[in-house]
């Protein structure tokens, strides 16, 4: 099924080429392949409730899977390795059952160069200061989350290439135990795909995480939002619980007297997904 062709798509228009492919060679898979830019991006009638669904039908291949898998391992093992030197932990030798693995924080940490010039273009059309986030301030509310504890493992999901400097790793409060691609020793997994599957991986990435943070104007962590709010609703989860699974945090927005970011869960009552493809700074918060 070939998207992306640039014309206005409408609820007529998509039914049409549905019947279309419901002939032939089509009808006889149970797996569509659907190519071309942007192909789940249609703004001007898929509610949002509806475009979430969508992502309970996609799954990696099983090439990119195996490589997140690995991403994911590598970070999980650090923080077992942190845990099991933290002379402040308690473990009981003879019951591994009460062994708790250290979660990770999953960061979008979005500092590269080519994104700075977007924002403070766009900060200065919007007449808003809620877009850009310097690399202290994204340290600073991270290390403000209510109820994270320390020592955490945090992967920072950034364009290594599109950096000014690599000094991302550095400032952290104590606790806070960043990594990035080559400090993990995964950077030979994403130098074997073009850029595109890179950020694939760092989305599948981002996704598994226990915590995650990311801007509210960037369609990339506007979509792990998506992703992890349709989650905890199919499961039945309370996102505004005072111990939830798998949080998620807008470090662009600034909450209370903290300084921390603000909570973020994705508003399914939208009838189209103007508001999440393009960025916005009115999220729902808990």
């Amino acid at each position: 099924m070939q998207k992306g062709s640039g014309r206005k798509w409408t609820l007529e228009r998509d039914l049409d080429q549905l019947r279309e492919h419901s002939k032939g060679e089509f009808d006889e898979h149970e797996v569509i392949r659907i190519v071309g830019k942007n192909p789940f991006l249609w703004h001007d009638h898929w509610p949002v409730k509806d475009y979430a669904k969508v992502f309970e039908c996609l799954v990696l291949i099983d090439e990119i899977g195996q490589e997140a898998d690995r991403v994911v391992s590598r970070i999980r093992a650090v923080g077992r390795e942190t845990q099991s030197n933290s002379e402040s932990m308690e473990l009981d030798n003879n019951d591994s059952s009460s062994f708790q693995p250290l979660p990770y924080v999953a960061v979008h940490m979005r500092v590269e160069i080519d994104w700075m010039i977007h924002c403070k273009k766009l900060e200065q059309r919007l007449n808003t200061n809620q877009i850009c986030s310097s690399k202290k301030e994204i340290m600073e509310r991270v290390s403000n989350i209510k109820g994270l504890k320390t020592p955490s493992v945090v992967y920072l999901a950034v364009a290594d290439k599109l950096l000014q400097n690599s000094s991302v790793l550095e400032g952290w409060e104590e606790g806070f135990l960043p990594y990035e691609k080559n400090k993990l020793g995964v950077d030979g997994i994403y130098k074997k795909y073009p850029y595109l599957i890179q950020s694939a991986i760092d989305y599948e990435v981002c996704l598994r995480a226990d915590i995650f943070v990311g801007n509210s104007f960037s369609t990339f962590s506007t979509l792990i939002v998506l992703e992890r709010t349709q989650k905890m609703i199919t499961m039945g989860i309370n996102m505004c619980g005072k111990d939830v699974r798998w949080p998620s945090y807008a470090y662009n927005i600034q909450q209370g007297e903290s300084n921390g970011p603000m909570r973020w869960v994705t508003n399914m009552s939208h009838s189209t997904l103007q508001e999440i493809s393009y960025g916005t700074n009115h999220i729902i918060s808990c």
